[in-house]
């Protein structure tokens, strides 16, 4: 079936095609920010950057003009150490599953982060605090609390397979397979969902709600399908995971970039990533500009492409 494995992968793809000297532009989530915004790619607003001791017992003055935000560490991996919060309840803060924390225990949070708890190779990290997505209407009935964000694979700037991560009880409201979210395998000619994953189930509706997660058509397809191809050049990294939220006022939002992206979408799309790169290899020498690259994505990476 094509299935690319995870030693083929490295060997193959990311050590060939993505200079290691570029990787901290994309494990640097702060650097990938300030990247993508002078590209002209719009991604979550930022409220600030803590880095110091300092800057965490001074915490409510940063906070004091949001009601609601999010915390992420700036080298974080996999989703870990995110706090999303909500809103307010007189001193204490409200966190998207409904539960109150002190600022006291933010703080903590914000240590460990500095400390690089969370950030890879437990590195000292920075904390991000910035916008907190509001998803898509579309998303309400299918999704648990948090966020979808769309994963879409490109390679040598062609989008080759996609899948939205749509949180469950189970993942805490995370768009985190891992931690047991549902990943959705998206048609890449048309944006409409194809079979789903949870855990090591095929599925066709959402574990929580009962709405069905397969046959949806993902809003704004196109214009994701341009942002995720236009970070080849961003970057320059020749295969990367592109991570997009669809905000409600906002429309598309770059999370994050990837450089090692996992494997487990070739499962949400039930089809193999092979094909569709040995492809791209053969014909990307005549994909002269974004439109070569977006017209020969949906010709050859559909769901019968």
């Amino acid at each position: 079936m094509g299935v690319l494995g995870i030693n083929q992968r490295n060997a193959e793809y990311t050590l060939r095609y993505n200079p290691r000297y570029l990787y901290p532009l994309v494990d640097d989530k702060l650097r990938t920010k300030e990247i993508a915004l002078k590209g002209g790619l719009a991604v979550p607003e930022l409220y600030g950057v803590v880095e110091t001791e300092y800057q965490v017992r001074h915490l409510d003055d940063l906070l004091k003009s949001y009601s609601d935000f999010a915390i992420k560490p700036s080298r974080g991996s996999g989703g870990e150490g995110i706090l999303v919060v909500s809103g307010r309840a007189k001193e204490l803060y409200r966190k998207i599953d409904g539960t109150l924390i002190s600022s006291e225990e933010i703080g903590y949070h914000l240590f460990n982060i500095i400390s690089g708890i969370y950030s890879l190779g437990g590195q000292p990290d920075k904390a991000l605090i910035e916008y907190r997505v509001r998803f898509d209407p579309k998303f309400e009935t299918i999704s648990y609390l948090g966020v979808p964000d769309i994963r879409v694979i490109v390679f040598l700037g062609v989008p080759v397979m996609s899948m939205v991560r749509l949180p469950t009880r189970m993942s805490g409201g995370k768009a985190n397979l891992h931690q047991g979210a549902i990943g959705a395998g998206i048609d890449i000619a048309n944006g409409t969902t194809l079979t789903a994953v949870w855990r090591n189930q095929i599925i066709t509706e959402h574990p929580d709600t009962g709405n069905p997660v397969t046959g949806v058509e993902i809003p704004k397809w196109d214009t994701l399908l341009e942002i995720a191809a236009r970070c080849y050049e961003l970057i320059g990294l020749g295969y990367i995971g592109v991570d997009i939220v669809l905000d409600k006022d906002k429309g598309p939002l770059i999370l994050e970039l990837n450089a090692r992206p996992g494997l487990s979408i070739q499962i949400a799309n039930r089809s193999g990533l092979l094909p569709r790169l040995k492809l791209v290899e053969q014909h990307h020498t005549e994909l002269v500009n974004l439109d070569d690259r977006l017209e020969f994505s949906k010709h050859n990476c559909g769901h019968k492409g």
